[in-house]
């Protein structure tokens, strides 16, 4: 690799009005910014997203509880469930692909920058619209309009009839926009990893990171245009009589439910295939050993993706498919498992024999490898027809995919955001307050997911607003909800220690962790330009080959 990007200065920004500095911002087309607004955009949704949750569980602590109305309820974990997937997640992701994916295959930024900036702003109105139902129509505690339907919109709920007023028609329109946001995305990380790569940087050289970013671009294009097609069809269903779910007209409700999960389950994927990038990058660094098994690595992401879109009506077992319909989805569910536990073993592997150095990403890291495992198993156990029909619609289903999305994802994601930030920002974060939000997490999560695991076997069924005494469930309804208070306290570090650090951490250098992708070969944070002179790269290890030259490890194909 050219030696002339280590020494590149920053350049320093005019400080300006705030009108000024505001103007830059709206108007930014540089990848980085947009990747930061992506991830400030998630981290305000994250809080509303987490405040409507222990609405719920505060609703859920006892028995005959009162604390909002059933309605009020139905409100809040229809908004959760989108909110947090919707723009909570996919924004983070799309955020670290913006800021990350450029620096780190050696180019000056994404292929089509307009579009990156069309991009999010389409993504920001899709949560902007959603939240603005609340101001509409009159409801109590201020719910306004809000949708009640739940975040999947099983027809006929979403229809006139059961849906009066315009509820379904801010969520519908939200999630149309947020998803030609996200179509946008896809296609330019896709153009930009495959066309702009730095000189030398072949497919088989290239990180790990934009090798799994590429197969959750391609993945996003191919899910997120049933779902878009399925909320055309629902506006044409309540305006202009198409009756594409209208069961009474000759339409079908499981016609709903299939274009909703043929997206709905790729969609774990979508979100998980770049939790695994965030691992593919944090673990060898910490355990200073280059990844066990790249060719292997990128083969399992491949067949993830592959695999992934012939398991989405595992969802659906229990509407009345065929025997042959269920042994298939069976079948397919179990095979995703083997491509996934391959890359477990594979970080397992990396971290054997190295040099573990235990800061707050690795910690995160080692979080994401037990819980997601846990997941992984009791998604086996709900992959079997049987099994499935008993537990559908209970609380298992629900700690279930909790343990995916908050014990997989959203781990992966902090142990991003304490590798990550020193680039982002010049400075370090807090290893004292990083480690405090872990533990406190870490706790939390599992009382909370852990014991929601036994009123779902008891028989406590999902979306459910109050319940009676006596029936084994008022004790770990209890503690669900405290380990939910825990796991708030966790964030409020978290977002104390984003805020104070940005103002008094710990100055961080090009380099503080001694990695060896492109992005550490900067300035922290990285110039406009990115790089004066585009890198030429020898090996998957550009920035250790210059560092140690004399390391005969550190060259291989």
């Amino acid at each position: 690799m050219s030696s002339n990007v280590m020494a590149i200065p920053n350049v320093q920004v005019g400080s300006g009005t705030w009108l000024e500095i505001l103007h830059g911002w709206v108007t930014t087309v540089d990848h980085k910014r947009l990747g930061i607004l992506y991830i400030l955009y998630a981290l305000i949704f994250l809080v509303v997203g987490g405040i409507e949750a222990m609405i719920m569980r505060i609703q859920l602590i006892r028995p005959h509880n009162d604390f909002v109305s059933p309605q009020v309820f139905n409100r809040m974990f229809t908004m959760h469930g989108t909110t947090m997937i919707f723009f909570v997640a996919m924004p983070l992701l799309f955020g670290f692909a913006n800021y990350l994916v450029p620096l780190m295959i050696g180019a000056r930024d994404m292929a089509f920058p307009r579009l990156n900036s069309f991009s999010f702003w389409l993504t920001a109105l899709g949560g902007f619209l959603l939240y603005f139902s609340f101001l509409g129509g009159s409801g109590l505690y201020g719910t306004g309009n809000a949708p009640d339907v739940g975040w999947w919109s099983y027809a006929p709920l979403g229809a006139q009839a059961f849906s009066p007023g315009h509820s379904s028609d801010y969520w519908t329109l939200a999630l149309l926009a947020s998803g030609f946001g996200s179509i946008g995305t896809a296609i330019n990380l896709i153009a930009t990893i495959l066309c702009m790569r730095c000189p030398g940087m072949k497919l088989g050289r290239m990180p790990l990171l934009p090798w799994l970013y590429l197969v959750m671009a391609g993945m996003v294009l191919i899910a997120l245009t049933p779902l878009s097609a399925a909320q055309i069809m629902l506006l044409i269903d309540r305006y202009l009589g198409g009756h594409f779910f209208d069961t009474q007209a000759g339409g079908s409700a499981v016609l709903w439910m299939h274009f909703f999960w043929i997206f709905g389950h790729p969609e774990v994927y979508i979100l998980i295939i770049p939790s695994f990038a965030f691992l593919s990058e944090i673990v060898p660094v910490f355990s200073r050993k280059p990844i066990f098994g790249y060719p292997v690595m990128v083969g399992a992401a491949v067949c993830i993706a592959f695999v992934s879109m012939s398991v989405w009506a595992h969802h659906i077992f229990t509407i009345g498919m065929s025997s042959y319909a269920n042994a298939f989805f069976t079948i397919t569910s179990m095979t995703v498992g083997v491509p996934t536990g391959i890359k477990i073993f594979n970080w397992l592997a990396t971290m054997w024999g190295g040099r573990i150095q235990f800061k707050t990403p690795m910690l995160f890291c080692i979080g994401f490898l037990f819980q997601f495992l846990i997941a992984g198993l009791t998604g086996i156990m709900l992959a079997a027809a049987p099994f499935d029909w008993q537990l559908s619609l209970s609380y298992f289903v629900v700690a279930h995919f909790h343990y995916v999305i908050v014990g997989g994802i959203l781990f992966s994601v902090f142990g991003a955001f304490y590798y990550w930030y020193p680039k982002m920002t010049g400075r370090m974060l807090s290893e004292r307050l990083g480690k405090w939000h872990f533990w406190l997490f870490l706790i939390g999560f599992h009382l909370t997911f852990d014991t929601m695991h036994f009123p779902g076997l008891l028989g406590m069924p999902r979306r459910i607003y109050t319940y009676e005494p006596g029936r084994g469930w008022d004790t770990m309804n209890l503690i669900i909800t405290y380990g939910a208070l825990i796991q708030a306290m966790a964030i409020l570090i978290f977002v104390w220690n984003l805020v104070g650090s940005y103002f008094k951490g710990t100055k961080a250098g090009n380099d503080p962790w001694d990695a060896w992708t492109l992005e550490w070969s900067v300035s922290s944070p990285p110039p406009a330009y990115n790089f004066a002179t585009i890198p030429v790269v020898e090996s998957r290890r550009p920035l250790w080959d210059l560092k140690h030259p004399e390391d005969p490890d550190s060259r291989y194909e």
